[in-house]
């Protein structure tokens, strides 16, 4: 499979590396086509129970790879969105398994929705988000004008993505854009250990919990009551389930098995 996507797999985490450094990991289409692939690999694969996507060098992803974008021998615009874009972020929220980005350095245009579109985004304090495409006369793409209000509000993604600032991790953390941030040097530590965390946890119960997150927003009130007590049902079937009832009446720590 192609380099510019390395892989590998520890202790129930498949961590997925973005890897054209030397570009600050921006995308072309074989990259896009890679990272399709390696999510498309660690869904199928049971025993990955945690998905953690971060950047090789300096930064985590600064979107698309304009010399690719602007070739007239290269894939036009509206196949970079539909066939590399959109599908990554349809992935991202369909896999049932929780996904980390571990933002490193930079991560700006397609990339700072690539990583919000993460179930828990993670960044170093010198990593930094930008919504890039104002400054190319372009829109945002890669679902920004969908989870970015959702996460923000409508004044501030406004703002963001027509002025296109810098925000910083900390900056990101105070308006609600990503969960944590930690001091570079304990970065990759600190945030392996999360997914560490994730991957020991009731995947099936937590895939289930991504599902009702992301039928929030279209649902009613009673409608989200409804698919909650189905869902209840579904995760109650669970091996991880039971052993998590009969792990809290022995008092000892359960050991789930993610099913």
């Amino acid at each position: 499979m192609s380099n510019t996507v390395l892989f590998t797999k520890e202790n129930g985490v498949g961590y997925i590396t973005l890897n054209r450094p030397e570009k600050y990991n921006s995308f072309n289409r074989e990259m896009a086509l890679a990272f399709q692939q390696h999510l498309d690999d660690c869904e199928n694969d049971e025993a990955v129970r945690c998905i953690y996507v971060s950047g090789a060098g300096k930064g985590f992803c600064a979107g698309q790879d304009l010399s690719e974008a602007t070739d007239p021998q290269g894939p036009e615009l509206e196949a970079i969105v539909r066939e590399h874009y959109n599908p990554i972020i349809r992935r991202l929220r369909k896999i049932e398994k929780p996904i980390i980005a571990a933002v490193n350095g930079v991560a700006a245009g397609a990339g700072a929705n690539i990583a919000l579109a993460c179930d828990i985004v993670l960044a170093a304090n010198s990593a930094t988000f930008i919504q890039a495409f104002s400054k190319i006369a372009l829109i945002p793409d890669s679902a920004g004008t969908f989870i970015l209000p959702r996460l923000v509000g409508m004044q501030r993604a406004l703002a963001l993505t027509m002025l296109g600032d810098k925000v910083t991790a900390e900056e990101a953390v105070a308006m609600g854009m990503i969960y944590k941030s930690f001091a570079d040097e304990s970065f990759e530590q600190e945030t392996k250990k999360i997914a560490a965390t994730l991957a020991q946890m009731p995947t099936k119960g937590l895939g289930l919990t991504k599902r009702l997150i992301n039928e929030t927003w279209n649902n009613t009130l009673e409608q989200q009551l409804d698919l909650e007590k189905e869902l209840q049902v579904e995760a109650g079937a669970t091996y991880d389930f039971k052993e998590g009832v009969n792990a809290f009446l022995e008092k000892r720590k359960p050991e789930f098995k993610g099913k």
